[in-house]
Order: C-alpha cells, then structure tokens, then sequence
C-alpha cells in the first residue's frame, strides 16, 4: 500500500515504518510540525518518501494515518479527496475525563485506533468505530549493565509539564538515589524542584546514544501520573532494566509482577529504588523479567500484524 502520515511521533513511526508498504511523508521547505519530512534522529528505510504538498493530488494513496485534528483539513486542501482514513490517537484523554470526547467521534469513513486499551477505554468515541494496536518496540537488544548506583528517568519538559510528568515526585525520588534525567528541555530541573545538582543530574543526548547511556543506570524510574504509556519505559524494560513505575493508566498493563515495583504509593517506591540500588543481582534478575515481558507483549512483529490487518480491513 501506499500510505500517506506526518511525521509527529518520531519513536513510534520509525516502529510503523518497518513494514512492507510504501509510506508518504508532508515535507515543506520550512520543515514545520505539517511538513518534517524524514527523521533526522532515527534510521527509517527507504520506503518512507518525502512529498511536497502540492504533489499530493497526483499520488496514488491507499490509506492515511491521521494524528491531528487538523490533518483532517489538510487532506481535504491537499489531496481533494479522502481515502480511507485512520485516526491514530497516541494519547490518553486530558480534559474532563471520562466525559472527553475524542475529535473523530462521529466523523464519517474513520476508523480510530487508540495505543493502549486504556485510551479507549477512557475516550468517547460516539459511533465511530475504535480498536487498539498495542506499541511495537524495535529492541535495542540487552543492554543493562547497571554499572552506575544512580536511577534513570526519561521525560521531556519535566519544568513545564509538572504534575502531570511527576515532576513534583521528583524529590522523593532524589532521596532514594541520585537521579539522571534525560530528555529535552530539562535545563535548571535540580534548582526547580529544591535539590542538590548532583542528585538530579539532566542529559539529553541523541537518540543514537540514549539507550545505552539509560542502560547504565542501576534502575529505570517512571514517575509519570498521566500520559497514554510511555515508550521510554518500554525501552528500558526492552533493555533488561528493572522498573519502577506508578500504577496509572497503562502500566500496571505493561508491568507484569516480578518485571517491575508498580505502585500508587510512594513510599513503597522509594524503597523499591533503594532496594534496586543495593542489590545489583536482584536488580539484573528484575531486570530480565522486564525484558521477557516486553518482547512477548509489545515486539515488532505482532505490531506490525496487527496493523497489517487492520490496514487490509479499513482498504477492502
């Protein structure tokens, strides 16, 4: 098929790309949130092709994937006409939830398709049809070493985003062990949340060197409260890390027992980190489980299936 998606979730699309279709990518001369073009930061094979706006009208396409409720407008403007349309929905609800309506429901020829079973079930949707194709994860292969006594945390934006990423769990977090933040824009973290600069060390680094940098840490933590489920825990239970996490939305999902510590308790947490921290042995063996239960549920393969199939039903 060929298949017509913006590049906004860069993580995610590079999984989708790996299938065997022909993938059709907005590119602008600015290179702006409607035209990025390839990624710059992840490997995508040759089948994905950058093409302008104004070529569009004269491409074959089969299918688009749309992302944005405006992507629905641009279709119109740039293509004139609506193939079959999937709404990939990437997030959780936020708003007045379980009351948010999602912008496709109701929206005639759309199929939605949501990450997590979660989303949907917290998304009103009205009539329009909804399923759920769980992330698909490239494994970045066993990395952990753990060879650093410090606990790993992946969030972009942390000072803007807040409670919502856990900022504010932060401290807590710090008290148990010296943490290393990675992400965009986490510049000034340790002076925001009130800590010693060296329990709260930020990084952001290149995709290409991230995984095995996260994997020297002893722990991964999640503080996240709410988002639709996080591929950076993914990653690191992909990696053989163990995990701390909170028990929202997904998680207690994507984290077996024995793969992790899942908890809405705080103290149960920390202790967790500390423990992680001074039993390396325990935590490779955590570790391990993490790893065995993310490449069962969420591996390339099975999420390329199932997109396949839900691609051949949507163009029948």
């Amino acid at each position: 098929m060929r298949i017509l998606i913006w590049h906004v979730h860069g993580s995610w699309t590079t999984a989708f790309v790996q299938g065997p279709h022909t993938y059709l990518v907005p590119v602008t001369p600015d290179r702006g949130p409607d035209g990025l073009g390839r990624a710059r930061t992840w490997d995508w094979p040759a089948s994905v092709i950058e093409v302008p706006p104004e070529r569009l009208r004269d491409e074959e396409i089969d299918v688009v994937v749309l992302q944005r409720p405006h992507e629905l407008a641009l279709v119109d403007r740039w293509l004139g006409r609506r193939p079959p349309l999937v709404w990939l929905e990437h997030n959780a609800p936020d708003g007045d939830v379980p009351d948010t309506r999602h912008p496709a429901a109701d929206v005639p020829g759309v199929t939605l398709v949501h990450v997590t079973h979660f989303n949907r079930l917290m998304w009103d949707s009205g009539t329009t049809p909804a399923a759920v194709i769980e992330h698909g994860i490239i494994d970045p292969g066993p990395r952990w070493t753990g060879e650093l006594d410090r606990a790993a945390v992946v969030v972009n934006e942390p000072i803007r985003r807040g409670r919502t990423t856990g900022t504010d769990l932060l401290p807590e977090f710090a008290r148990a062990a010296p943490l290393d933040v990675f992400g965009m824009r986490t510049e000034g973290l340790a002076e925001h949340i009130g800590v010693p600069a060296d329990r709260c060390r930020t990084l952001d680094l290149p995709q290409g060197e991230l995984h095995t940098e996260l994997a020297r840490r002893r722990v991964y933590v999640h503080p996240v409260r709410w988002t639709s489920l996080g591929l950076s825990l993914l990653e690191a239970m992909h990696l053989g890390m163990p995990v701390v996490a909170l028990a929202t939305t997904e998680v207690t999902e994507a984290v077996p027992p024995g793969a992790g510590v899942v908890s809405h308790r705080i103290d149960v947490l920390t202790d967790a980190v500390r423990d992680f921290l001074a039993d390396p042995a325990h935590a490779r063996a955590v570790g391990e489980a993490a790893r065995a239960a993310a490449l069962a549920r969420y591996g390339l393969s099975r999420f390329l299936d199932d997109w396949e199939r839900l691609l051949k039903e949507v163009t029948r």
